[in-house]
């Protein structure tokens, strides 16, 4: 973060001084985390339905921050602390983003999507920085507060800043696009994430549209043009628009798609400026889609296809994203714990399905937010199992069973249900054998790390 005064972030916020402290002190970073505090700092205490970060404003600003922003008065203030009163913590955090975002005049990608948003956010930020100094979205701070967060890290060093969009409710983007207010946007696929509170996949289409509200008219967009929803929008957008993908008609395609099941996919990648190869450092034939969105961003901003190739070559997946952990005894274990839903199951599954390793294991839990369809959605993973030719499901939590049932159904040779972690441990003690490859995954609130701690702690280091 730039060198800010508490004065300059009262004007921006609309904010009150309460307490002794001097508005002229300058902040260096913003905090939301009290554990996690920098000396100088501005914390923010955020307020939730089951949180209220006001309970540790004295421990942050006594771990070292300078100044809080506050929605109450107190009996007493700390001395030489600055408390800044403001109606709502949420909304000033907001404003003070869209106030220091205006010191920036670089360009801004949006991206967003149901599957893929933190890969492809990863993969546009690894080709641009063959040429510029790029700030992106760290890990998935894609939220109300994330995005803010995001914009707030922004330094003097910056020429282009990546910011990943995530949503569960109509408006969110809309709000989250009016902060960031993007010259180019992605949208990277339309899924089944969320539809519990959406409703429909036309209706997570007209959500993740909001982002076209806030760009200017010489905005550039960047669709999938395999995806049957986003194609609607052909034609209908006052964007400059590529299309990218497998399917012919589109400016940036993926061609003799190969993988080593090990470590790379191959592919030849077609453009309006001629054809070039690419290794994607990551397995799963679905990275066509991160990688051909950040070529067509990459010679938008005017890189070579060199320099997006080998910027290419400089991807590295956020943590718990498919990544690859090798084990002694020949075994892989595939960590992509992090988020599940059907689409980034299916994907998943398909790289299992492709990996070297004699024996194909599946530890799958619970997907979340599918409301009455998770029965049916479950099931469906359950029965692409089978066709994948996986040979062991283990699968853990309530809905999981409906995918338990499925794959026995479709012919997976061994499968285990077990409700909980714990119950699972035990079964895997007893299924991890020599040359398997583990794929691991659920949704984020399945804590799907434990297993993956578990699954290292049985097998040895290389």
């Amino acid at each position: 973060m730039q060198p800010i005064s508490i004065a300059e972030i009262m004007e921006a916020v609309g904010g009150t001084l309460l307490g002794e402290g001097d508005p002229s002190i300058i902040i260096t970073k913003v905090e939301t985390d009290s554990r996690s505090i920098s000396e100088g700092s501005l914390f923010i205490p955020l307020v939730g339905e089951r949180f209220d970060g006001h309970a540790f404003l004295n421990q942050a600003l006594e771990e070292g921050a300078a100044a809080c922003f506050t929605q109450r008065t107190r009996e007493s203030y700390l001395p030489g602390k600055c408390y800044i009163k403001v109606d709502s913590t949420h909304r000033a955090l907001r404003d003070l983003a869209q106030y220091y975002k205006q010191k920036f005049r670089i360009p801004f990608i949006a991206v967003t999507g149901s599957v893929g948003k933190t890969t492809t956010k990863d993969m546009i930020a690894a080709v641009l920085g063959e040429k510029y100094h790029v700030h992106k979205t760290e890990g998935n701070l894609n939220n109300n507060f994330g995005v803010p967060l995001t914009l707030l890290g922004l330094t003097k060093e910056d020429e282009i800043c990546v910011v990943e969009m995530g949503m569960n409710h109509l408006g969110e983007i809309d709000y989250l696009a009016d902060i960031v207010r993007p010259e180019v946007a992605v949208i990277t696929n339309i899924g089944d994430s969320h539809i519990e509170h959406l409703g429909s996949r036309e209706n997570i289409l007209k959500a993740k549209c909001e982002v076209f509200g806030h760009m200017k008219k010489e905005g550039f967009v960047v669709l999938n043009g395999d995806d049957e929803l986003l194609a609607t929008l052909r034609g209908t957008l006052p964007f400059e628009t590529v299309w990218v993908g497998g399917n012919e008609g589109l400016e940036y395609r993926a061609l003799s798609v190969s993988s080593d099941g090990e470590h790379y996919v191959h592919c030849d990648v077609t453009t309006p400026t001629g054809t070039f190869a690419v290794d994607i450092p990551a397995l799963g034939f679905h990275m066509i889609y991160p990688m051909l969105t950040a070529a067509a961003i990459g010679a938008h901003f005017g890189l070579t296809n060199e320099e997006i190739a080998h910027g290419v070559l400089r991807f590295a997946p956020t943590k718990m994203r498919m990544n690859i952990l090798s084990r002694g005894d020949n075994i892989t274990i595939l960590n992509d714990a992090y988020n599940a839903n059907p689409q980034s199951m299916r994907a998943a599954v398909e790289v299992l399905s492709k990996s070297k390793g004699s024996h194909k294991l599946a530890v799958l839990g619970d997907m979340f937010e599918l409301g009455p369809l998770a029965p049916t959605l479950h099931a469906g993973v359950g029965d692409y199992l089978g066709k994948a030719g996986i040979d062991c499901l283990v699968a853990v939590g309530e809905n999981a069973e409906h995918m338990a049932k499925a794959a026995e159904q479709a012919g997976v040779p061994e499968v285990y249900w077990r409700p909980t972690k714990k119950e699972a441990c035990t079964v895997l003690e007893q299924v991890v054998q020599p040359d398997s490859t583990i794929l691991v995954k659920a949704s984020r609130g399945m804590e799907f790390e434990e297993l993956t701690a578990f699954l290292q702690s049985i097998t040895r280091e290389k």
